[in-house]
């Protein structure tokens, strides 16, 4: 017999950037595993493909089309969320963008760069935690938040400072809101990928060099893949993770420590 918590019929989950890459692989995870799931997304042909795939699992599912950059658009997809389901029991804030392919030195950085990555990484993380702690701390139950980081955060990305910064900041935001918040049985914890291969890095993950490279500094000898995320969404979803708060769970198949 399965162990009981990680059933999570009932639930409601909202993953944002869930129609591709890692938020996908969450979303089909906890769907399988009996949650009601909310996906946002900006590419609405996305959204359609991913909701498919995830209905096949027999729960309720929804995708909603949100800039998380745009504090309104956050704001009304939440509330439009919580009318379909009456709840969001977990939140995974997934959605990012990267720098620029190819990467400029420091130096010749634009403001303009700079701001466009800062906007969805870090202000989109930020309203979406916002509005989702708002409306947990106004029910009882508490509920679980979770966002997707990145190795850059603890180690030097050249060229990536600002995705780097944004990566950074947000595990200081959950920490913060895991002490803050706990009072109130909500968790919050972050989640590091290595080297994941999704359509945001997929140029780099072809190129020969870069392969030849890194690969081998991988112990498990093998890119990660959206469904290495799958476990980590489940528990954080579940009661099993009741007690669990302010972590960052690394998934890198070794890479980090090699």
């Amino acid at each position: 017999m399965p162990y009981a918590p990680f059933d999570l019929t009932g639930k409601v989950v909202l993953v944002t950037g869930g129609n591709s890459g890692i938020g996908l692989g969450m979303a089909d995870a906890v769907a399988a595993a009996g949650a009601s799931v909310c996906i946002w997304g900006t590419n609405e042909a996305k959204n359609t493909a991913a909701a498919e795939g995830l209905g096949k699992h027999g729960g309720r599912v929804l995708a909603l089309a949100c800039d998380v950059a745009d504090e309104a658009a956050v704001d009304r997809a939440f509330a439009q969320t919580v009318a379909a389901f009456t709840r969001v029991d977990a939140c995974f804030v997934n959605a990012g963008v990267s720098g620029r392919s190819g990467g400029q030195p420091f130096t010749e950085m634009t403001t303009e760069e700079w701001r466009r990555v800062m906007s969805v990484n870090l202000d989109g993380a930020f309203f979406t935690l916002r509005a989702a702690a708002r409306h947990m701390t106004a029910r009882p139950g508490g509920g679980s938040l979770v966002v997707t980081a990145s190795l850059a955060a603890i180690s030097g990305q050249a060229r990536g400072e600002h995705y780097a910064a944004t990566k950074g900041a947000i595990i200081s935001m959950m920490k913060a809101l895991a002490v803050e918040f706990a009072r109130h049985g909500i968790r919050a914890n972050a989640i590091l990928p290595g080297w994941i291969d999704t359509p945001m890095t997929e140029r780099a993950l072809r190129w020969d060099k870069f392969v030849e490279r890194v690969l081998p500094r991988v112990p498990a000898r093998r890119w990660g893949t959206a469904q290495d995320f799958g476990g980590i969404a489940v528990y954080l979803t579940s009661d099993a993770s009741a007690y669990h708060t302010g972590d960052t769970f690394i998934i890198d198949g070794g890479y980090s420590i090699f």
